[in-house]
């Protein structure tokens, strides 16, 4: 099928974006609370919203007061417990599986661009494409994969080198102001679809109620 739409390529936000997680790594982080003096609030957690996992994790040792683990082994735990929830359902945010098959029809590259890490990345790919029939996703840039986590533009950037675009023939789909940041800065056409945090109006800035009923030319309003 030859597409009218005009963003070259879609990168995917995981979580919260593509899969609704956040609650799953809430969950994790509270495990961890329970295990140290330090006190940890929904809102702690609402303020780590699209960080890099590295760095989200720094603020849960020192929050916490974890002495006996490194942030590496605090990511590692955390990432264990919510594949591990991912593993019994994937909750899949609404509209996301039919924009991706509908992007994939209309002949539109995608990739997924995460602060999760890369392990994590390709069990939610693999399980979008047992569910939807294909492989959905070109590339997948992770936590792993960057110096620089989100704010900072570097995953997009690297994500659009590696489809051997610029940023600008990408549209970018994001669900926190940690994310937007990044996808901004890097020069996408991004899009916010608010989840468990507000994401602020901002002149120049796409914010989205929703996904249900997206089609790939609705993308053309961003260029």
């Amino acid at each position: 099928m030859t597409s009218t739409t005009l963003a070259a390529a879609v990168l995917w936000d995981l979580d919260g974006t593509l899969v609704d997680s956040e609650h799953y790594w809430a969950i994790g982080e509270q495990i961890l609370a329970a295990r140290y003096p330090g006190e940890w609030s929904h809102e702690d957690g609402l303020a780590l919203t699209g960080l890099s996992l590295p760095v989200a994790c720094a603020v849960i040792k020192e929050k916490l007061e974890i002495h006996d683990l490194s942030v590496e082994e605090i990511s590692h735990e955390l990432t264990d417990i919510v594949m591990s929830k991912l593993a019994e359902n994937i909750p899949w945010r609404p509209g996301a599986l039919e924009l991706v098959a509908a992007l994939q029809q209309a002949g539109v590259r995608q990739a997924m661009v995460t602060m999760s890490k890369r392990r994590m990345a390709l069990a939610v790919a693999e399980g979008m494409n047992s569910v939807l029939g294909f492989e959905a996703f070109e590339i997948v840039v992770a936590c792993d994969d960057v110096v620089n986590g989100k704010p900072h533009p570097e995953a997009y950037l690297k994500a659009a080198q590696l489809l051997g675009l610029d940023p600008s023939q990408c549209v970018a789909i994001e669900d926190s102001v940690n994310g937007l940041h990044a996808a901004e800065a890097a020069g996408t056409r991004a899009i916010g679809v608010p989840n468990v945090v507000t994401l602020p109006p901002k002149e120049g800035r796409n914010i989205w109620p929703t996904l249900v009923g997206v089609t790939p030319l609705h993308l053309n309003e961003l260029f």
